[in-house]
């Protein structure tokens, strides 16, 4: 309910996984040039940033349809240079009078074509190129600090570059900030320093796109944030997680997709987490996992119902939260106290921030109607956004899907097993010591002995589990990630594996 975001944070279920880790790479970078990258200090103030614009970059890779029909008209550079030059200066938007004169790149190619053939292998690389976002919220690949830069839009009553907070709805910011606490983090920050550094040729290439100096182009800062925990297991979880793929040393930009995925993944399972604590759950939240099979078995069944119990689970804490509040001693004192409204009205601007604007309430005097409101309005807006983290995030991550039904539930994805296996296998693992890790590190089930530890016995066929595990194994060894070996044994194995087992 609080509508001061400059003092909290959201999770934001409009931000794909890939928008999430641009939104954190821009964090670390401008992190990094003020030399306080994973480094919050003791005293873990809140997060401002300044990231970059660079509207005349996105004005040459994404407002700039004129250009492959200019190269093609001219074989000239000199004539496709001055038609071109001409036809920006009236068209780019978004920058000063001075950032529209690109003048300055006629030095720096050989040729109108060598140019106009860079810009279109940049566009190439954006990320998420078939989505539908206006030319000012499209990304390049993240080649380096020269491709970093912040959600923007257009004012309409200016014509000046605002920030958004749509497709980076500073979720990246909270996984800056969960992995700044994690217990890993003194080990990741030189990987993450590389990653941001930039010292690739394709970056080399975009940053002679750029006029001026980088300190020309920052954006203002912008609201600050927090996370609630100092520490989290969810947080050494993920720490762990990127950790191990770094360490795999896998070429050029390989890691990337299964950091991208991983952080999609932990986001979804720190919400997960934090809600069924409040929710008093005895346990962590599991994921009861099909590897799709030909025809609707037990295991699909299951998964279903353990989807929409997982997926019920935020908007359960919410009500839980609020609970507490009206359970409070506090509460129920000032409930009966002479001025038991005012006192009450004044317990939830404290705790929730909510009831300090008349428009928040218009009901009775009285605090059962106010925390009844309360209750209703909080998970009204929950279902907007933050109800949807669990499903969007999971599908996003590739855990969750409706491939071969009309219902949602655990199905991975080759894409995320690869990246599983990547992040748990140094070299080679015996397969139920596998399927041990998945549930003991992410609380997937997809074997017998994983599911007899969260349902009792009479919840479950052991056999389909049995067959659920042997597909899983049929998956993974036509993925090249497993075999069997002459003792009977299937193991798993990386092929980047780091070390013999």
């Amino acid at each position: 309910m609080d509508r001061r975001t400059d003092l909290g944070h959201r999770l934001w279920d409009g931000q794909s996984p890939w928008l999430i880790f641009l939104e954190f790479l821009n964090v670390a970078e401008a992190r990094q040039r003020k030399g306080t990258m994973l480094d919050e200090g003791e005293d873990f103030a809140s997060l401002i940033y300044r990231p970059y614009k660079r509207m005349a970059l996105r004005n040459l890779l994404f407002n700039n349809e004129a250009l492959t029909r200019i190269a093609a008209k001219h074989a000239d550079s000199n004539s496709a240079w001055a038609e071109w030059l001409s036809w920006m200066s009236n068209n780019a938007k978004g920058v000063t009078e001075i950032e529209k004169n690109y003048s300055y790149l006629k030095s720096r190619f050989s040729s109108f074509h060598d140019f106009a053939m860079l810009i279109g292998m940049l566009r190439g690389s954006s990320v998420e190129s078939s989505s539908n976002k206006r030319w000012t919220s499209k990304f390049v690949f993240p080649f380096g600090p020269s491709a970093l830069y912040i959600d923007l839009n257009l004012s309409g009553a200016t014509g000046k570059a605002v920030r958004e907070y749509i497709n980076f709805g500073r979720t990246g910011e909270l996984l800056y900030m969960m992995l700044c606490r994690s217990s890993r983090r003194a080990e990741l920050k030189p990987y993450i320093e590389e990653l941001i550094s930039g010292d690739n040729q394709w970056n080399k290439l975009t940053s002679l796109l750029q006029p001026g100096t980088d300190d020309d182009d920052l954006d203002t800062p912008g609201k600050s944030c927090y996370l609630p925990y100092r520490s989290h297991a969810s947080f050494d979880e993920l720490g762990k997680d990127w950790l191990s793929v770094f360490k795999l040393g896998l070429p050029g930009f390989d890691a990337l997709p299964s950091l991208v995925t991983l952080s999609a993944l932990h986001v979804m399972l720190y919400q997960l987490t934090v809600a069924a604590d409040w929710c008093g759950l005895r346990r962590k939240p599991y994921m009861i996992c099909e590897v799709v099979a030909p025809k609707k078995t037990i295991v699909r069944e299951l998964s279903f119902s353990n989807h929409v119990e997982n997926d019920i689970l935020s908007s359960r804490a919410v009500g839980a939260y609020i609970d507490v509040i009206e359970q409070s001693e506090e509460w129920q004192r000032a409930s009966q106290e002479h001025g038991a409204f005012l006192k009450c009205s004044r317990i939830l601007e404290e705790r929730v921030l909510w009831g300090e604007d008349r428009k928040d309430y218009n009901g009775p005097n009285d605090p059962q109607a106010l925390i009844n409101f309360l209750r209703a309005a909080a998970l009204k807006r929950h279902q907007q956004h933050v109800a949807n983290i669990h499903r969007i995030y999971g599908k996003g991550a590739g855990l969750v899907s409706k491939r071969g039904t009309n219902k949602l539930r655990y199905a991975p994805t080759d894409g995320l097993l690869k990246t599983l296996l990547f992040a748990n296998v140094d070299k080679r693992m015996e397969l139920g010591e596998y399927l041990a890790v998945l549930y003991n590190r992410y609380g997937l089930v997809f074997g017998d002995n994983e599911v007899e530890k969260v349902l009792d016995k009479a919840e479950f066929d052991k056999k389909a589990f049995q067959a659920n595990a042997r597909r899983l194994e049929q998956r993974l060894g036509s993925l090249g990630m497993l075999r069997r070996l002459s003792d009977g044994c299937a193991y798993v194995e990386n092929p980047y594996g780091r070390r013999t087992a």
